[in-house]
């Protein structure tokens, strides 16, 4: 596997040299200051590029150009934005970066009710709480029908978790929910996102499929001209929250995308955190299965919990077995001859990145550090045993 970190530009307090430092070949970034829907000009993607390559590295991925919200609703300027996305496209591969990572997730990206919940060694995780969740839809955003989503126990422990919390917690909730990553949203506000959700009341998750697949017909053409690899990432959370479809959730959901247009440049983001979220998911079988589609790896491992909830464990724990996954995926770079990009995910605040609160939640050095040298670790190990 080719290593990569992700990075967030000069905004990102681990920097291209921190990167470096990490044993790490390749970067995964994005224009972030580029508005959503709007076309990515050469000269800031060579600006972008050199910058990677001064710094004694490559741009591995594009993470990501992101898909307005008229292309996923297939609504107002959706076609404009459409053409927007396909110059995008062809600067990129003019300057010679030719894998893109993008996801189909209405109104937000991944989606945790903790952005540091802390773990009993010390360091913190993000997690993603049932309960808390349900405390969200229904006492902070306060949305209709939220009875019709969670059943009756998980709605009397919101009720209960709710008159337990204080203001702070309160605004910690409100807060780990609605802050945007670059490149994903802004920051919202409680009545612009209400705004932004009810946008998907009738859309149901075929419909959603049918606007991804007019998308990916229109898109993907273009792109295995131009010799670029779309990959798609998976739902985070893999089901629906606040009443939003989620549709890349599932081995059928996969199934699906191949489905919509075959071509090579039509792939898959192969994250082992967000599918592992959704226990009915055979990971090293999906691995096998869609093999010749996986593009690009994202390797994080997550604790799943009875009720739906759920944390970002070390990346060699949790409740999927990243040697059995990581064993399928050096089994298909042999059949295939190639060495997939591949990023540790979501790493722990942890040692001295506990006394820093200027990284993104998620993206601390550290914790990504120690999820990489694992990786490497394991699939060394795999390597040299001859088990492939």
């Amino acid at each position: 596997m080719t290593e990569t970190f992700r990075w967030f530009g000069k905004s990102d307090a681990v920097t291209l040299s921190d990167i470096r430092q990490s044993g790490a070949t390749g970067v995964v970034t994005a224009l972030h200051h580029i508005p959503n829907g709007e076309i990515w000009p050469i000269e800031d993607i060579e600006t972008t590029k050199n910058e990677i390559l001064n710094a004694g590295l490559e741009w591995s991925f594009i993470e990501s150009i992101p898909i307005h919200e008229n292309i996923k609703l297939h609504q107002g300027d959706y076609a404009k934005r459409i053409e927007n996305y396909k110059q995008s496209l062809i600067n990129v591969a003019k300057c010679g970066v030719k894998n893109v990572c993008y996801n189909f997730m209405p109104v937000l990206d991944w989606t945790r009710t903790h952005l540091f919940w802390e773990l009993e060694d010390g360091s913190t995780a993000l997690r993603f709480d049932k309960i808390e969740m349900a405390v969200f839809e229904t006492y902070i955003m306060q949305r209709n029908d939220v009875e019709k989503d969670y059943d009756e126990a998980i709605l009397a422990k919101a009720k209960q978790r709710y008159e337990a919390m204080s203001k702070t917690e309160i605004q910690r909730l409100k807060d780990g929910i609605l802050k945007g990553l670059p490149g994903t949203v802004d920051d919202l506000d409680i009545p612009t996102f209400k705004k932004m959700i009810a946008q998907y009341k009738d859309l149901s998750h075929s419909d959603l499929k049918s606007n991804l697949s007019y998308f990916l017909n229109e898109i993907i053409p273009l792109a295995e001209e131009l010799g670029v690899k779309m990959a798609i990432h998976p739902d985070d959370p893999p089901f629906d929250i606040m009443g939003l479809p989620r549709i890349i959730t599932s081995e059928r959901d996969l199934d699906d995308l191949v489905g919509f247009i075959d071509s090579p440049s039509n792939g898959i983001t192969f994250c082992t955190g967000s599918l592992g979220a959704n226990k009915k998911n055979d990971l090293s079988k999906m691995i096998e299965k869609f093999k010749n589609r996986i593009h690009f790896l994202h390797l994080r491992n997550v604790k799943r919990e009875d009720d739906g909830s759920f944390y970002e464990d070390h990346h060699l724990e949790g409740s999927s077995d990243m040697f059995e996954i990581v064993k399928a995926v050096l089994k298909i770079e042999k059949e295939r001859n190639i060495s997939l990009p591949m990023r540790p995910d979501h790493g722990h605040q942890m040692l001295d990145d506990l006394k820093h609160n200027n990284s993104y939640a998620g993206y601390t050095a550290i914790g990504r550090l120690k999820g990489l040298a694992e990786l490497r670790g394991l699939s060394l190990g795999i390597s040299k045993s001859g088990i492939i």
